[in-house]
């Protein structure tokens, strides 16, 4: 499951946030940033899949809250059977992808648990087990963009050639690699700036060209300031 999983968790803000259906408005911290992953989502009575993200998503506040399971960037195709850029920027009924009867019977037994978010691992450890295990040459993109490797230099590395890489990364990703690394140099610059770096030094060890650069890309990606997103003035 590891090779699929990144991290499985009750749904907070990085992902979907029950605290929205207390709350009349939704802040920039509360949306939904890109971050390259997919998830398989829970909330009573629904299963549903959340595509790869090329812009912020503002989550519909729910009652009963949500709970998820987020996939390693690339792993997600594997195990739901349908290629990411089918489902970019999108959050589907699970039902679409999968029979309908099944979902039902999933989604009942998820309902019907005295610890949900628990049935829901069970459920993608065992769906898991039966998949097919994801291209390995998939993570060692990611590694090497998320490195800050340029996109020719990580297709060359690898023996794909820019054009397949292109490909693969629409099928695996949802997007192409120039956009994955972007996505991953935005996530590598919030974790910095919500450590306290400094924003002039977060562009730098982020591998912006500089403050300014890391100012346009965050405003387009995240759809807000920097400061606004890491909660500083």
């Amino acid at each position: 499951m590891a090779a699929f999983v990144r991290g499985i968790e009750g749904e907070g803000p990085a992902r979907d946030d029950p605290a929205a259906a207390r709350h009349a408005s939704v802040t920039a911290r509360d949306a939904v940033l890109p971050d390259g992953c997919m998830d398989l989502l829970w909330t009573r009575g629904r299963l549903l899949v959340a595509g790869p993200d090329t812009r912020p998503h503002i989550p519909d506040g729910v009652p009963g809250g949500w709970a998820g399971v987020r996939f390693y960037p690339g792993t997600a195709p594997a195990y739901l059977g349908v290629p990411a850029d089918e489902l970019r920027d999108r959050r589907v009924e699970l039902t679409e992808l999968w029979p309908a009867a099944e979902v039902r019977r999933l989604t009942a037994r998820i309902d019907a648990a005295a610890d949900p978010v628990a049935a829901l691992e069970e459920l993608a450890l065992r769906r898991a087990a039966g998949a097919e295990p994801p291209d390995p040459l998939l993570r060692e993109v990611v590694a090497a963009l998320d490195a800050g490797r340029p996109v020719a230099e990580t297709a060359d590395r690898l023996g794909l050639g820019a054009r397949r890489l292109h490909r693969r990364s629409l099928a695996a990703f949802g997007y192409g690699p120039k956009t994955l690394a972007r996505v991953l140099r935005l996530q590598r610059a919030l974790a910095l700036a919500r450590d306290g770096v400094p924003f002039a030094e977060t562009a730098l060890r982020a591998g912006f060209a500089d403050q300014a650069h890391l100012a346009r890309d965050v405003r387009e990606l995240a759809g807000a300031p920097l400061g606004e997103l890491v909660g500083q003035r």
